[in-house]
């Protein structure tokens, strides 16, 4: 390769099936990928030409895809990078068992490992067969609770053709009633704050009403500790740009994943917005249903908590 020659963008979608890469490959076409589903490992290189350094390309490859086996997808892409300027990555997306076979039952799709067995026996074959890529993979997406409006929200945060070199931060609130986002880098647990759940006037209201904030602010370890928090993400994120990662995902946790947890994704959201860093923002469960039912008694918890 000669210094300044054009590189090819190439970005391969895997994963389970029925865990959104149709809807990620028209995402990602929409972004200005030239997106080609299905197609043989074996003609894979002959996709890699002239063309292909002024048009990114997206390929969708998963278990249906002729002639697919781990091994052949991984030597296909390390012929395709050797002694090639191909800037590749590799996308994974992951499901748990549960949504995925209520996707394959809602759609009464039959999954492609299991034509005559039941759902569950061809996601489990599958996942084994798979799972060597997600060990592979750049970046790891876990669709169970993505809507394809927040699927296509994370894409654009991490594969955007315009984005300039630096780490791209998914800020993401959730419930620990519902377990810790999988694809979470680092995970800080707001339940040591006062609840706004147990005021009868702020339950029905969420961490994006003002009334909410004021209570959250009102708690005199909240200031301290966020100020402790971003000043720690402030020395830390330079590391991890350093060390060459392009995506953090940063999760903020509390019981119900809708008062405390997402005001203070908000409020690090911009912030870190503010200092110039590409920010990509989510709520995971925010709109579940049934959410402002009863909170369990909230043990004594950490404010901060690093499950990098």
């Amino acid at each position: 390769m000669t210094p300044g020659s054009a590189r090819t963008r190439l970005l391969v979608v895997t994963g389970l099936s029925g865990a959104g890469r149709s809807t990620a490959l028209k995402a990602l076409e929409d972004m200005g990928y030239e997106a080609v589903d299905n197609l043989p490992l074996s003609l894979l290189p002959s996709l890699i030409g002239p063309r292909a350094a002024t048009v990114p390309l997206a390929i969708g490859v998963d278990v249906r895809t002729r002639d697919f086996a781990v091994p052949s997808l991984v030597k296909t892409l390390d012929e395709l990078t050797t002694g090639r300027a191909i800037d590749l990555k590799l996308l994974f997306l992951d499901c748990d068992d549960d949504h995925l076979e209520r996707r394959f039952t809602e759609t009464r799709r039959r999954h492609p490992l299991a034509l005559e067995r039941p759902v569950a026996d061809g996601i489990r074959l599958e996942r084994q067969r798979v799972w060597p890529l997600r060990d592979r993979a750049d970046l790891v997406i876990d669709t169970s609770n993505l809507a394809p409006a927040d699927l296509k929200r994370l894409l654009q945060g991490h594969f955007a053709l315009t984005s300039q070199p630096g780490v791209t931060v998914v800020v993401t609130s959730f419930s620990y009633r519902h377990g810790l986002p999988r694809d979470a880098d680092l995970v800080f647990d707001m339940r040591f704050l006062r609840n706004p759940h147990y005021v009868p006037a702020l339950q029905p209201l969420s961490g994006r009403d003002r009334a909410v904030g004021a209570f959250i602010e009102a708690d005199s370890d909240f200031a301290p500790r966020f100020a402790e928090m971003a000043a720690w993400l402030d020395r830390l994120l330079p590391r991890y740009e350093a060390e060459g990662k392009s995506y953090l995902t940063i999760a903020i946790g509390c019981t119900g994943g809708r008062h405390r947890s997402v005001y203070v994704a908000e409020r690090l959201a911009a912030r870190l917005a503010a200092d110039g860093r590409r920010v990509a923002l989510m709520h995971r469960d925010l709109d579940r249903p049934g959410e402002a039912g009863p909170h369990p008694a909230e043990p004594p918890a950490s404010p901060v908590k690093d499950i990098a």
